[in-house]
């Protein structure tokens, strides 16, 4: 294995394990040897991913159940994350809320019940996770943190994209995504003189299943003709966590097929 990219023996937190981008990165690091502590909701069973990739080839990995937008849980889940690994060498922040209504909301109408839940997840969440595994990773004097973000953090959505069809972009998705770019780049400031490296990784239109008018209107729309695999997402996400990416941090890494470029 090229020893640039190697993560083996390293301890990488993944929040948000169990969603479609973070069971593809829990399996390919895991298969590279890092020791994985896999978190998610209860409901989406960590634990049961876990076992799933736990003793195939070098893997170690453990799931633990956090909701991130609440402290006390964050303090476990690093509580658990320095019990099994010594250490915490990698956070990768995946997670991210979608509560029903989410999606057809309407800015001049959108619930503040709605707002607060996203916020609390995306942007709260990802602060917490950061706050508390900074501080370890300060005292180690080395780590990586990886937030994930989106391109409706970086460029508003264009309303068009969803015309007849039953997906969305609501506002409090690109303000709380926008809102981890930011905490990003101030912490990726922050920190860089003590070892401790902070970016975004910014995915955009990952395929899901999704109805085919909304894949053929998405397609015209991109620069690259098409949405992107689950699988084009690990190589930055690899990057981002080695030692290839040593002189990289306060960044926003941007696999997204030209979305931003015109």
């Amino acid at each position: 294995m090229d020893a640039l990219f190697d993560i083996s023996g390293r301890v990488v937190v993944l929040t948000g394990a169990a969603g479609l981008i973070g069971r593809k990165i829990a399996a390919e690091f895991a298969s590279r040897g890092a020791v994985m502590v896999l978190a998610d909701l209860e409901t989406a069973d960590p634990a049961g991913l876990a076992k799933s990739l736990s003793g195939k080839d070098r893997s170690r990995a453990y799931g633990v159940a956090c909701d991130v937008s609440r402290s006390e849980e964050v303090a476990l889940l690093k509580q658990r994350a320095l019990e099994v690994g010594g250490r915490v060498d990698v956070l990768m922040n995946a997670h991210q809320y979608k509560p029903k209504g989410f999606l057809t909301a309407r800015p001049e109408d959108f619930p503040e019940e709605l707002w607060d839940a996203v916020l609390g997840a995306n942007l709260k969440g990802s602060f917490l996770t950061c706050r508390d595994f900074g501080k370890t990773m300060l005292e180690q004097g080395k780590g990586s943190i990886i937030n994930f973000a989106s391109t409706y953090g970086v460029v508003s959505s264009n309303p068009a994209l969803y015309e007849d069809n039953s997906l969305g972009n609501p506002v409090a998705y690109s303000a709380s995504k926008g809102g981890v770019i930011m905490l990003t780049k101030y912490l990726g400031t922050y920190w860089a003189k003590r070892g401790v490296r902070v970016n975004c990784l910014t995915p955009h239109g990952v395929w899901n299943n999704h109805e085919p008018a909304f894949v053929e209107r998405f397609s015209r729309m991109s620069p690259m003709g098409r949405l992107m695999t689950v699988d084009e997402v690990v190589g930055a996400a690899l990057f981002l966590a080695s030692d290839a990416s040593s002189y990289v941090t306060g960044s926003n890494l941007l696999v997204e097929g030209g979305w931003t470029a015109w």
